[in-house]
Order: C-alpha cells, then structure tokens, then sequence
C-alpha cells in the first residue's frame, strides 16, 4: 500500500482543502477544523490511494518476479487473490467515503479510481499516457480536497495542473528504474520540476494566494528535488533514479505544504509539512517506489 505515499496524499487533500478557504486553526492544545467533511475526504484518499498502488502490484505480479522478486506478490508473502480483493474493497471504500461529503466528491472518486485503473493496466507502459494518467490521478486528487465546498471547486481547476506536471516528471524519469533511463528523459522531467518552481511563483498574480507565504516552503522544495533530478539527468544510472524518484514522491508533501500556506497560510502549511518526517520514517520501513 505504500504507506509513506499515503501521506503525500494527504497533503493533496490538505491543500485543496486550504485553496477553497478551509482552516484548519490550532488553539492551545486543542485542532478544529471546518467543514467535517475533511474527515471524510482523508478517508477517501486512503482507499484510493491505496487501492491503486495495490492493484499496480497486482497487474505488475509476472513482471515482478523477473525485475522484484522481493516484493510482496512474486515472494509469496501475499496472495495475488487477496491483493486483488485488497485493492478492490481499497477503491470502493474511497468511492463511498468520497460521497458522504457531497456528489461532486463521490464522482471525483469515481473518475480517480477509474484513471489509476487505467493506468495501472495500461496507460504506464506508455512513455506519454503513463506519466499524463498518473498525473491526472493526483491532480483529481488534490480538487478532491477542494470538492468540500462544490461551487468554488470550478474555479480551481488549474490547481491540477500542479501535481499533473510534478508526477508527469517522476513518472517520466522513474522508467528508467530498473535498467537505467536516458539523458534526455532525465533532463525533460527537470524541465517540467523547474516550470512547477516558477509557477509557485506565478500563483502570486491571484489575489487570494500570498505567495510571501510560501516561498520558503517553495525554496525546501527546489532544494530536496532539483539536486537528485539533475544528477538523474546527468548520469541516468538505476540508483540516480530511483533516489530521484523517492525524493520526488516525499516531496510532494513540500509542493502541498507550498499551496496551503499561501492560500491558507503559514500554520496551514507548517500542518501540511508535518507529514513530511513521517512520511521519510515510513519510507525507511516500506517501499516508496
């Protein structure tokens, strides 16, 4: 299930969440936050999330006791039966969680669900489909956090564009995972890294995103990605990759702590960016890519 990228999806909710003005205000020791249905929406992007790496693993089983035997179907430590069961009630818990909020959620779902199907089976052996689906599957994701409040959700719609680039670029150079990728995949996933950098900056021109919020999350950000895609680019060797693909993934709760902050400001970032440490122990416990 991948338990450290759970938590980056977390942070996609928790971002959407901040874009359409939900606060989540901290009060001596006490945590509120507003609407309830964030509850539900967390919820969600655990069984999507989780259903579809686990159904990745599935489609991926003959392909993995050649490259990973180690891993948990092809070792035998799981039933390629029960995975399939597993990812399956995954998916439709994060369908009917998503609809105890509003209808708009559940279908955002639906569409989630069915794109990292899609990708899962066949869109990831695609040079081009692969990297685009898995992006549309975070970027679903992160208007998923936005769905709590439905009428300003249209308006939002270029916030996908966010995690659509940034997991285009892990997606693009993580091919090269297992036999080593080219320098010219390598350089174009730093290409879109650098055009995310500068759209951070971008956000300023709307008024409701202080950018002076966020840049010292959007300066952590370039400083964790930007090194290990450049040495990726440089040498497209298998351990320059998937150390860029790993920081990639982790820094996805930085990108979301990032939007937060300067929609909903410095604490709602600083919440966002708490899942970073856990997200990086979790990672040392369970695979990442």
């Amino acid at each position: 299930m991948r338990p450290a990228n759970i938590l980056t999806a977390f942070a996609d909710i928790l971002a959407g969440f901040a874009a359409v003005g939900g606060v989540i205000a901290v009060s001596g020791w006490s945590l509120s936050a507003d609407p309830a249905g964030l509850g539900w929406l967390l919820l969600s992007t655990f069984g999507l999330y989780g259903g579809g790496v686990v159904l990745n693993d599935v489609f991926d089983a003959d392909l993995d006791a050649t490259e990973r035997p180690e891993r948990a179907i092809p070792s035998g430590r799981v039933s390629r039966k029960g995975a399939l069961l597993t990812g399956v009630v995954l998916l439709l818990f994060g369908i009917v969680t998503a609809f105890q909020v509003n209808s708009l959620a559940g279908i955002l779902a639906l569409s989630i669900s069915t794109t990292a199907l899609l990708y899962d089976y066949w869109a990831k052996h695609s040079a081009v489909w692969g990297p685009l689906f898995m992006g549309l599957c975070r970027g679903g994701n992160l208007l998923l956090g936005a769905a709590v409040y439905p009428l300003l959700l249209p308006g939002l719609w270029y916030l996908a564009l966010f995690p659509v680039l940034y997991i285009g670029a892990i997606t693009l150079v993580s091919q090269g995972e297992v036999h080593g990728g080219s320098r010219k995949t390598g350089f174009g996933a730093l290409g879109l890294v650098v055009l995310i950098i500068a759209g951070l900056f971008l956000l300023s021109l709307l008024s409701s995103y202080a950018v002076w919020k966020g840049v010292l999350f959007v300066i952590l950000f370039a400083a964790m990605v930007v090194p290990p895609f450049w040495r990726a680019a440089m040498n497209p060797k298998p351990s320059f990759i998937k150390e860029a693909v790993k920081r990639g993934v982790l820094a996805l709760i930085v990108l979301n702590a990032a939007l937060a902050a300067g929609f909903g400001g410095i604490t709602m970032g600083l919440l966002v960016l708490i899942l970073l440490p856990l997200s990086i122990l979790l990672s040392n416990l369970f695979a990442v890519t």
